[in-house]
């Protein structure tokens, strides 16, 4: 059995509804996607537009021009995350709870349980890494492999461009940590946890992750890193170890963007993979982070600080104490 990890006032307008808290969750995701999708695009084109090119011009050679204007792409992503992931959670989270920063798990966190998030994200990266290898190698249709590279070339062209390191870091790795670790780990793993449960919420949240990228070939690799910011979510009660987690792999993404495009640098960002020797050494280490993860901190502190015994108030008055099972 799981113990009690949080509390909070499920009191929100979307809480008398008696609404599913799977189906609310499906309704964000529903929701952030297209908002994000449509606020991207539409500041994308205003800025292209303010550059002089026509939008028959961006249209005939739509990844020319994107592959051209990298910073463009960037700061439509960002204004696209804030706007689209970031405010929906919140004002999903609200509808929920009146406690929202306790909904969303919004707390400083234990500085041992943040070292020892870095150090299973350190030993994660290899493994992670070479299931997307091996994933990658798999039979794909050629539709998926060239929708993908289209992607990989995208994301390669931006990780490889003239920014300095802090801009890249501050657009490719902070914002998205922020804005992504809210939507996902904040609202949908609170929601999924509620509906079936902690172990099971984990693992629904982080397949949702891996697969909310559109990239298929990546969906493995990409969902095992969202189970596992998902479980340190859950147990350090927090989300900032997943923010710093999710800073911390992006940062590192940006860094070797940042040495493949060095005149004097070897890196190959699409060939580079780990080898089984560095992969089962990693695994061991991460292991053993975990149980330490798992076992060092009390079983019974809440999120919000408070009594760790849920107690219901009356239901009349629409205000229920909620508890993670």
């Amino acid at each position: 059995m799981l113990p009690s990890t949080s509390s909070f006032l499920a009191d929100g307008r979307l809480e008398r509804t008696r609404l599913s808290p799977l189906v609310s969750a499906f309704i964000g995701l529903i929701a952030a996607f297209f908002l994000f999708q449509g606020i991207s695009t539409i500041v994308l084109l205003a800025l292209l537009l303010n550059t002089g090119l026509s939008l028959q011009d961006i249209l005939n050679d739509l990844a020319s021009v994107l592959s051209a204007n990298p910073g463009t792409v960037l700061i439509s992503n960002t204004v696209g995350q804030v706007f689209g992931l970031l405010l929906p959670a919140l004002w999903f989270a609200r509808l929920h709870s009146s406690t929202w920063k306790s909904f969303l798990r919004l707390r400083m966190a234990n500085p041992r349980f943040l070292f020892l998030s870095i150090l299973a994200l350190i030993a994660l990266i290899p493994i992670v890494q070479w299931t997307g290898s091996v994933s990658d190698s798999l039979p794909w249709p050629d539709w998926i492999r060239e929708l993908e590279q289209a992607q990989m070339d995208l994301i390669e062209g931006v990780l490889t461009h003239d920014f300095s390191l802090v801009f890249s870091i501050s657009m490719l790795a902070l914002t998205p940590a922020i804005c992504e670790e809210v939507l996902f780990r904040g609202f949908v793993q609170r929601q999924a946890e509620r509906a079936l449960g902690a172990w099971r919420g984990i693992a629904f949240s982080g397949i949702i992750f891996g697969l909310y990228h559109l990239r298929l070939t990546q969906a493995i690799p990409l969902s095992i890193l969202g189970v596992f910011m998902a479980y340190v979510t859950w147990r350090s009660r927090s989300l900032l170890p997943a923010m710093l987690i999710h800073l911390a792999n992006n940062s590192f993404a940006a860094v070797m963007g940042k040495m493949a495009s060095s005149e004097s640098s070897n890196v190959d960002l699409e060939s580079f993979t780990f080898p089984l020797t560095i992969v089962i050494p990693a695994a061991m280490i991460l292991a053993g982070t975990l149980w330490f993860m798992h076992n060092g901190e009390a079983e019974n502190r809440t999120d919000d600080g408070g009594d760790p015994t849920v107690a219901s108030l009356p239901s009349d008055q629409n205000e229920l104490r909620e508890a993670t099972p």
